[in-house]
């Protein structure tokens, strides 16, 4: 087990290096904080501890204005407890959080809560190194169904509830519907109507195109997205290949997009800053419908001069739209256990926590209980687009987990940097990409 560990380790120090910061890249996949995010002040506000208090550690990657809310909410309730006294540190990106907690841990030194991107969790898992939650639940008096089914899909692993869903996001339809009905389109549901739509906004004079049908930034969160609504999965059942090969949705998603690309329909950004790049041509009318995450909604609705309106992912043989973020963990090496818990369950489960949190940032609501609160109803009744991501969550899916998922996120990017900006053969570039999946899932 410390063997894997510390090669994955390296496995992780390598990638963080490669892997793009920002908004583009992986930025809205939930590796790197919400989109648009920078860094906060690094270190939230705690009182002095006095005799008797507990001191717990909390790492997270929330930077910018979603880093300011967590702040006030690690404010709260270190107000509201005398006894237990939360020290949060902003770590960086997701990526650079593991690097930081892979080396904690290693050395003896790691934090006693921490967050973690769901796509993350089970290489911790699989390390032994996170405190199984489902005991702490049960004398809380706390059900698993309590949390919001969709943002389940990366709690258990190996038989063990080892964390809980906390700053949530799916990718949705982002739809500049004053230019649909001045042309009198409506927002499209299926991939056919999207490409007619798309189709439909180009607006090309000479060589050059003044305005594009859709984007998406640079993520793997998109095709996935679209290899599952292709009736396809990222993995085969038993994890040794991928998915979506013996069905043809690999090749049906990228042949899809290469073809809207061709006339202009789709704009597909480059690789750096293409969240910010994306959301930027949208905002100017450059683009009439783009692929982002649920965290754009607030940013957008307050910089946009025209009807927004957002909606499900198209759908091709089904709805199906992956989910993102991150969770919350408790490290089994923890020697504050019962005060890490109390933060976590406070965080989760109570009104002052979580929720108010999920007001200002614009994630999802993660238990049943916000869902129903009157807060949550009266922000969804004034700002409806902040719903759909919620609504969207009955077709959740979440096909790409193995603990090898890092390494091979590397290799997935790669193939589709060759397809969309070099266009390399479909088939052939997707093939290769299956051998390469199939070689590191063997390791």
């Amino acid at each position: 087990m410390k063997s894997k560990w510390f090669t994955l380790l390296s496995i992780m120090v390598l990638f963080s290096l490669l892997a793009a910061c920002g908004s583009g890249g992986t930025a809205n996949t939930g590796n790197t904080g919400s989109a648009g995010e920078s860094p906060g002040n690094g270190t939230a506000e705690a009182p002095s501890g006095g005799e008797g208090v507990t001191t717990v550690q909390f790492w997270h990657s929330l930077g910018g204005k979603n880093g300011e809310y967590m702040d006030a909410l690690i404010q709260r309730f270190n107000e509201s407890h005398e006894d237990i006294e939360v020290v949060g540190t902003f770590q960086g990106s997701y990526d650079e959080t593991v690097t930081k907690l892979q080396q904690a841990i290693a050395s003896g030194t790691g934090p006693d809560v921490s967050m973690l991107e769901r796509a993350y969790v089970q290489m911790f898992a699989d390390a032994e190194v996170l405190e199984d939650l489902a005991p702490y639940l049960e004398q809380s008096g706390i059900s698993a169904d309590d949390f919001t089914p969709g943002l389940m899909g990366h709690s258990y692993f190996n038989d063990k509830l080892v964390s809980l869903p906390l700053n949530r996001s799916t990718p949705i339809l982002h739809v500049n519907k004053t230019l649909l009905d001045e042309l009198g389109l409506s927002v499209p549901t299926t991939w056919e109507e999207m490409k007619e739509v798309a189709n439909a906004l180009v607006v090309k004079e000479g060589n050059e195109f003044k305005r594009y049908g859709v984007s998406m930034p640079y993520d793997t969160w998109y095709p996935i997205a679209m290899i599952s609504q292709a009736g396809g999965s990222f993995f085969n059942e038993d994890n040794t290949s991928i998915g979506f090969a013996d069905n043809g949705a690999g090749e049906k998603v990228f042949s899809y997009l290469k073809d809207l690309q061709s006339t202009g329909a789709l704009y597909y950004p480059p690789a750096q800053d293409s969240g910010n790049i994306v959301n930027s041509m949208f905002v100017e009318g450059k683009v009439g419908m783009i692929f982002q995450s649920t965290g754009s909604i607030g940013g957008l609705a307050s910089t946009v001069d025209f009807d927004y309106v957002t909606a499900f992912l198209p759908k091709d043989e089904v709805y199906a739209n992956p989910t993102g973020g991150a969770n919350v963990t408790m490290l089994s090496s923890s020697k504050n256990k019962d005060a890490a818990w109390e933060f976590i369950r406070w965080m989760e489960m109570e009104e002052e926590g979580g929720l108010e949190f999920i007001l200002q940032s614009g994630y999802l609501p993660f238990t049943k209980q916000m869902v129903e609160s009157e807060q949550m109803q009266e922000l969804w009744a004034k700002e409806p687009n902040r719903k759909v991501a919620y609504d969207q969550l009955e077709f959740a899916v979440d096909t790409n987990k193995d603990v090898a998922w890092p390494e091979i996120m590397h290799e997935f990017f790669s193939a589709i940097e060759a397809i969309m900006y070099d266009s390399k053969d479909i088939p052939s570039t997707l093939d290769t990409f299956k051998k390469e999946t199939e070689r590191i899932l063997a390791q």
